[in-house]
């Protein structure tokens, strides 16, 4: 149940105030979910992060802390230790985790246990859920998503990589590219074709979903240098004859398509949210730094030229804030198409690169330095703009499904 809209003045400087919890839409549960997640936020601070991105090193503790006060398992169910809780509230989570300065760092070091196991969730055997399940929202497992592949990039339906069914087992061979965190993973959610596409009737057909150990003895895992979010690793995979037991199989062999894109919409609205708090990171640090920065004897932000920029983008994060939460209420409602998905990550992917630009040009020249953060935040912006879905392709989606038009690729 949202909670009552005051009908009185409640802006206390939301646009400089540390994960505040004034926005007047938020339910009840959407708001205790923002101020457990803040009070775990303010134990690790900019310089934690500023270190773990310096460092190339993944956020151990951070990642402990959330598992530690039971987070990880968010949307999961609640006999496998979950809190049977919405996109929602997951939204708020990951939100707040990127705006407290933890940016896509944070947020990705937890990313995969919110959607990425929906598949498990919906279409696995009990015994497979118990097992699968359970450690990964403890934290006492890791897991990455192994779907994009080098020779196919968005175009999912013609992947190469092989699965062979061989007795008791599979035998998996190709390749996959930008899978996060597959130098710290224990475990995989991995897409491979166990009939080869000449022999369907359809490309959606003949793809399989296993969820099993990534063994790194049947399988080569190369981090990719890469422009941010250094404190997350992004890896090319490389497996040639990788068994894989039957019993970790999701669902129907064949109908690994059909069960990932459950997942699909969730996910671009958990990437909207966190690029939507990192948005108001930088924002917020903007505006501070405008108002005690004085030039000619003046705060800089007394000047429209840095006002009103600033201003506009608190619009535009505004905007695409209330798409987002739009979206997950029609998520959790069971809303299956994915025009309203698409649209809020379209929307705080802009409205977030604008506001980390304007901030950094804020700033001036220490914009460019570390130590103000805003660079960093600039960097991890980025990703959005381009994953899990171009810009250009959400545009086409909405293009043929909504406005009608032929499809243009």
């Amino acid at each position: 149940m949202a909670a009552p809209f005051s009908t009185t003045q409640s802006n206390h400087a939301r646009g400089t105030e540390y994960l505040q919890l004034h926005d007047p839409d938020l339910t009840e549960s959407q708001r205790t979910v923002r101020e457990a997640i803040s009070k775990v936020c303010s134990r690790f601070d900019d310089a934690y992060w500023l270190a773990a991105d310096r460092d190339h090193r993944f956020p151990v503790e951070f990642h402990q802390a959330v598992a530690k006060d039971g987070w990880l398992g968010i949307c999961m169910p609640s006999e496998y230790g979950g809190s049977d809780l919405g996109i929602a509230e997951a939204a708020v989570m990951v939100q707040t985790i990127a705006e407290s300065g933890a940016a896509y760092a944070g947020a990705s070091a937890v990313h995969m246990n919110i959607f990425g196991l929906e598949p498990v969730r919906k279409f696995g055997t009990e015994e497979q859920k118990s097992r699968m399940l359970v450690p990964l929202i403890a934290g006492e497992e890791r897991a990455c998503f192994g779907v994009t592949e080098p020779n196919t990039g968005l175009d999912t339906l013609r992947l190469q990589s092989r699965a062979v069914r061989k007795d008791k087992h599979y035998e998996l061979s190709g390749q996959k590219i930008w899978i996060s965190t597959a130098q710290v993973a224990e475990k995989i959610l991995v897409l491979a074709r166990t009939t080869p596409l000449e022999q369907v009737k359809k490309p959606s057909q003949g793809l399989s979903l296993f969820y099993t150990d990534l063994d790194r003895k049947q399988v080569e895992v190369t981090e990719i240098p890469k422009m941010g979010r250094a404190a997350v690793d992004s890896n090319t995979l490389f497996f040639d004859g990788w068994k894989v037991p039957q019993e970790d199989l999701i669902g129907e062999e064949g109908n690994g398509f059909k069960m990932i894109m459950h997942g699909m919409n969730a996910e671009r609205i958990l990437i909207a949210a966190e690029a939507l708090g990192i948005g108001f990171a930088a924002l917020r640090r903007a505006a501070l730094y405008a108002g005690e920065r004085k030039v000619f004897g003046r705060p800089i932000g007394q000047n429209q030229a840095i006002q009103h920029p600033l201003a506009d983008s608190w619009m535009q994060l505004e905007a695409a804030r209330l798409m987002i939460y739009q979206a997950a209420r029609m998520y959790d409602q069971g809303y299956e198409t994915g025009e309203y998905a698409n649209a809020a990550k379209y929307l705080a992917a802009e409205a977030a690169f604008g506001a980390c630009e304007r901030a950094v040009m804020t700033h001036g020249g220490m914009g460019y330095a570390k130590e103000y953060h805003v660079e960093r935040y600039l960097r991890e912006i980025m990703i959005p703009r381009i994953a899990p879905v171009s810009r250009e392709m959400i545009k086409n989606y909405i293009g043929e499904r909504v406005l009608g038009l032929p499809r243009s690729y």
